[in-house]
């Protein structure tokens, strides 16, 4: 039996960006504090939360002090150490699972995992050599997109090869530092879209409605809700969506990503073992958020409704954007999030707004 967490318990989370700022809001609206682990003094989460360990993800007096004072420890990004993780694992539960965090560090693992399960991606090779990627660009047709199998977003660590992509294979092997890539085929997709879904303690499972999202230069700039696609393309991700959680024994919000191929169906990019910013529409736009789903999900609570009552496009404010703030505050039906970050850099999100429409 499920025991939900008592109101005043607290909550751990890892990383202290502004996804661990916005569940440390919808924490506190459902009674829990929260305590942030992270290396930066003042970080956007824990401006509005209840403390902050300031130490690094994977120092082990740190995640002791963590675990002594949590009820139950949970993360805001996927390159959480997975050895700390397991460390915390002994003393408080730690949600989404270990096993989460370990399959989507590895691209490779991720990949093969996904494949395991029947839902489909771009074909993919391991590149461990300048041999292996000669050969995965020939049976790819000269052309792929190569990344590295870690650490890797936003567009950063990969690089696409297009029609010399032979020639060019070389370079590209040796610029990204020798380390462990993976080569994936090029998908002909019509468009992106993703899938933001919970699971619960108890199994129970809840998915949004599917988002399209525009990228640029690697950075997700647009999501649109309604994603104007296929039924039967959406259904197909979901159930997918809701295989993969349940093989990894996962509970809290996931967000998967999807290329929509012309032929109605659908290939499974990545999945973030997190609160996804292709979600943030949820805030505005549905009754429970995806981050008091994620709060719901791992406090033992039962999962909230995902019904939108708007359409709603949401968009990034990245770098300078920030000065658009003036004029969006006198628009109306636009929900505003800012993240509480001083300093202004070329591709940092500073923040989103959400314009609704009925």
């Amino acid at each position: 039996m499920i025991r939900p967490l008592a109101p005043g318990s607290t909550i751990g989370i890892i990383g202290g960006g502004q996804l661990g700022r916005m569940l440390s809001m919808a924490a506190a609206r459902l009674g829990y504090r929260t305590v942030i682990l992270e290396p930066q003094p003042d970080c956007p989460a824990a401006q509005v939360s209840s403390s902050q360990i300031v130490a690094d993800y994977d120092d082990r007096a740190a995640l002791t002090s963590l675990a002594a004072q949590c009820d139950v420890v949970t993360y805001e990004f996927e390159n959480v150490p997975v050895g700390g993780a397991r460390i915390l694992t002994d003393h408080v539960p730690v949600f989404p699972p270990p096993l989460a965090l370990e399959t989507a560090q590895d691209r490779l693992a991720e990949k093969i995992f996904l494949n395991r399960q029947e839902i489909s991606t771009a074909r993919f090779v391991p590149v461990d050599s300048e041999e292996d990627l000669a050969a995965g660009l020939e049976a790819f047709g000269g052309e792929g997109v190569l990344k590295t199998r870690r650490f890797g977003y936003d567009g950063k660590g990969q690089r696409v090869l297009r029609k010399d992509g032979r020639k060019e294979g070389k370079a590209a092997f040796a610029a990204m530092g020798g380390v462990p890539l993976i080569l994936e085929s090029l998908v002909p997709f019509g468009f992106e879209f993703s899938i933001i879904a919970a699971r619960g303690q108890d199994g129970s499972k809840k998915a949004y409605d599917a988002v399209r999202n525009e990228h640029r230069e690697g950075i997700l700039r647009r999501s649109t809700v309604p994603a104007a696609m296929l039924t039967h393309m959406e259904e197909a991700a979901r159930e997918a969506t809701f295989t993969l959680m349940d093989a990894l024994g996962y509970v809290g919000v996931i967000g998967v990503e999807y290329f929509a191929l012309d032929d109605g169906t659908a290939l499974a990019n990545e999945f973030a073992p997190r609160v996804h910013n292709s979600g943030h529409w949820t805030e505005a736009a549905c009754a429970i958020s995806q981050f008091e789903q994620h709060i719901r999900a791992v406090a033992g609570l039962p999962l909230g409704d995902t019904r939108r009552h708007s359409d709603c496009v949401m968009e990034n404010l990245i770098g300078e954007e920030i000065e658009r703030i003036p004029d969006l505050l006198w628009e109306s039906g636009v929900v505003l999030n800012l993240y509480g970050k001083t300093e202004t850099r070329p591709g940092r999100k500073m923040g989103h707004f959400t314009r609704l429409s009925s």
